[in-house]
């Protein structure tokens, strides 16, 4: 038997019980944290078609070849964690929210990690991620 894998995110959920439900279908994002998540995890697992569906049209990389680096990039190194710093708004019922986070990677052996407060925002009905501030 199999065992079940945790989420990348860090919730402390399985995957399949987390992010996996977003990764399925986006509309059952309930909050922009949740969001973030499912865009943590969507990096973990060099997921690009998340990444593509779950960014703003407005602010989405527009071409293949970026999209493509994305992957690439998410492929070549080792992630290492996700840290919530803080959240404002983002709720469901509410159309913005702002996530701040730590996520950690090596990268050429290199420890590394981005930090930003990433806004969100509902479009077509739905979170998607829309920049960093």
């Amino acid at each position: 038997m199999e065992k079940e894998k945790s989420c990348p995110c860090g919730s402390g959920k399985q995957y399949k019980d987390c992010c996996k439900i977003a990764h399925d279908d986006i509309n059952n994002v309930i909050t922009a944290e949740q969001l973030m998540r499912s865009r943590y995890s969507a990096y973990v697992l060099a997921d690009g078609e998340y990444l593509h569906k779950s960014h703003h049209s407005k602010t989405r990389p527009k071409s293949r070849g970026e999209r493509k680096e994305t992957v690439k990039w998410a492929k070549a190194v080792e992630w290492k964690g996700l840290e919530i710093i803080n959240k404002q708004q983002g709720l469901e019922g509410e159309d913005f929210g702002v996530v701040e986070f730590k996520a950690y990677f090596v990268e050429r052996g290199r420890p590394s990690v981005i930090h930003e407060k990433s806004t969100f925002e509902k479009e077509n009905g739905h979170w998607v991620y829309y920049s960093a501030l």
